[in-house]
């Protein structure tokens, strides 16, 4: 399906990731919420502490280390203090534990989302946004499911939506918006 904006190869999407991947701004705000995030999380900070990256030796956004998504399994990974307003949950469809993300405000989150779909695809209400998720329906707590219930909400197509189940009318709703 295409924007309705119908933006060109050029200059579309991926070109907006490179030039935002070569702004000296965005090397300052990644290494910004690395010191934000060792100085506010205790499991990052111990897990960067143990494998030699910290403040003083991370100088690139190449060398900020990435949590291994298992710690989300077994500890709860949080910057700061204060009341948690949501906890998302894995489908734990590698296992029986489930990863778990705690996120203080819904606002930032869905915020975060939102520009970040507006960055490559445009205004949400430039599209009629289709979710086939079945498994994540099905069991409450996705971060997913909830994505992609702001974007709908966001849109500006009626005949966006879930489609659980409904195999035949998502059929018939690409064809029409093709």
């Amino acid at each position: 399906m295409k924007n309705v904006r119908d933006r060109d190869e050029i200059g579309g999407p991926s070109d907006d990731f490179n030039r935002l991947l070569q702004d000296a701004r965005l090397d300052d705000a990644c290494l910004g919420t690395f010191a934000l995030q060792y100085a506010g999380n205790p499991v990052y900070r111990r897990y960067s502490d143990c494998i030699g990256k910290t403040p003083d030796t991370v100088k690139s956004v190449w060398d900020i280390p990435f949590l291994p998504v298992s710690f989300f399994k077994t500890h709860r990974v949080l910057c700061g203090e204060g009341p948690v307003e949501r906890v998302f949950e894995s489908s734990g469809t590698s296992g029986a534990s489930t990863s778990r993300h705690h996120v203080r405000d819904l606002s930032l989150y869905e915020k975060s989302y939102m520009e970040a779909f507006r960055l490559f695809y445009g205004d949400p209400r430039d599209w009629c946004i289709l979710a086939l998720l079945p498994s994540y329906l099905e069991r409450g707590g996705s971060s997913l499911v909830a994505m992609a219930d702001g974007l709908i909400r966001m849109g500006g197509d009626p005949a966006s939506g879930f489609f659980l189940d409904q195999f035949e009318a998502l059929a018939a709703t690409l064809e029409a918006n093709e």
